[in-house]
């Protein structure tokens, strides 16, 4: 496997963006259901409506452990200038259209009678797999101050009927992250299946109670349109309720499926970024500051092109409005054996999941498993298996 060496050049160097154009690559994911369709009709195998599942799963995997690594950084002087360029704003925009394509087409063919079952299901499952994608695509239009970008995200969010993630995910998953308290931050010792209802659950629970108090100040009900949340849903209401009208109800289960998955996929990803990890307690009872030792992050090339640089997770935490081209790799930060595409396939096998990951928040600790963010039901058994500081100084 080949690597660039982290660098931090200073401007008066030549420094370009050497993945300017690969960031285009990602908009080759909502082109998955048009992809899947065309080869099953050239070839007669109802397979590749399933295109999806099995590139994210399988294929991407594959490219990131052969493309190796990049760990290079742009120049602390020019990050604002970087920014600026608007060529990188509008990749992320031409998601949205491409997106909905995708949507309307599925869902013109989900009406008609020219695929079996099993194929619908497929297109459903691919359609899901841009649903997911356009889930983080809103992540990043959402962090973003200007209006235009934030209801992009929130038109983005619709598709899975996810609206609430625009709320729960700035005001609440940054502000408590690494915690015990944080819904969207997984515990050791926790499988991707106990984390998916606790997640899921607690994010609506918790946008819904971040909306409240600001009407609760000025003695409004939070029963309003321009509550955040409740926009958010009419808008999946709405779009849902249209495709409905105009396709019929028979596309109603495959909207929902495809829903189920892309909110499965964003939810998988939550659950690897900041597995056992946490914020320590200071002298006063509060958490400590959010830090780079408190998101996994990853360089795989692959999946951090297709995924807007979420990899680089602990500056996208040090810096929420911090635009995708310019977050920078931080060494303090642990670091995940692979890209996340992998490690979404072993976050699905629990025993191979903490093979691999238990003993990196190990060592990320030094060796005291008391210092991580564990599982309430599995406490008592990590600390019999890996000890504690405590544990090591009375035995």
């Amino acid at each position: 496997m080949t690597s660039v060496a982290p660098e931090t050049p200073t401007s008066e160097e030549a420094w370009t963006d050497r993945k300017r154009y690969l960031w285009l690559f990602g908009l080759l994911i909502p082109t998955f259901p048009f992809l899947g369709g065309a080869l099953a009709s050239l070839t007669g195998w109802n397979g590749f409506w399933y295109i999806g599942p099995v590139l994210i799963l399988v294929v991407i995997p594959l490219i990131d452990l052969s493309t190796g690594l990049d760990r290079s950084n742009p120049p602390d002087d020019l990050i604002k200038s970087l920014e600026e360029d608007k060529y990188y704003r509008w990749v992320t925009f031409l998601y949205l259209p491409l997106q909905y394509a995708a949507l309307i087409w599925a869902c013109w063919l989900w009406s008609g009678d020219s695929l079996s079952l099993a194929s619908e299901i497929g297109l459903a499952l691919t359609v899901g797999t841009v649903a997911g994608v356009g889930i983080n695509t809103a992540h990043e239009l959402g962090h973003k101050r200007e209006s235009v970008e934030r209801w992009l995200a929130k038109i983005a969010l619709a598709q899975s009927f996810y609206g609430h993630f625009y709320i729960e995910h700035n005001r609440g998953h940054h502000v408590k992250v690494a915690t015990p308290e944080d819904p969207a931050s997984a515990r050791m010792g926790e499988s991707l299946y106990m984390f998916l209802p606790r997640t899921i659950g607690g994010s609506v629970r918790s946008a819904w109670r971040l909306e409240q108090p600001r009407f609760k100040r000025r003695n409004q009900s939070h029963w309003s349109l321009r509550n955040d949340v409740l926009n958010a849903w009419l808008m999946s209401i709405v779009l849902w309720t249209a495709l409905v009208v105009f396709f019929g109800p028979q596309i109603l289960p495959f909207l929902i499926l495809q829903a189920f998955v892309g909110i499965v996929l964003l939810e998988t990803v939550n659950y690897l970024e900041h597995y056992g990890l946490l914020r320590q307690r200071t002298q006063t009872g509060r958490w400590e500051r959010v830090i780079p030792a408190h998101s996994w992050n990853s360089n795989n090339i692959a999946t951090n092109v297709l995924l807007y640089h979420l990899q680089r997770h602990s500056d996208h935490h040090a810096n929420p409005t911090r635009r995708y081209q310019a977050l920078r790799d931080d060494q303090e930060a642990p670091v995940l054996p692979t890209g996340y595409a992998g490690m979404i396939v072993l976050a699905l096998f629990p025993p191979l999941w903490r093979r691999v990951m238990d003993p990196r928040v190990l060592n990320h600790y030094h060796g005291d498993v008391g210092l991580a963010n564990m599982q309430p039901s599995k406490r008592e058994k990590l600390i019999a298996a890996y000890g504690t500081a405590e544990t090591s100084a009375v035995s």
